[in-house]
């Protein structure tokens, strides 16, 4: 089980910081 699965996260910034918090919340199954 992912640590975010079935959770929703919005993050603001696509490049930088907010590009990885991206990338890590998708990889832990956040929508």
């Amino acid at each position: 089980m992912k640590d975010f699965d079935g959770k929703i996260a919005l993050v603001t910034g696509t490049t930088g910081i907010g590009l990885a918090t991206a990338r890590r919340l998708a990889a832990g199954g956040a929508a």
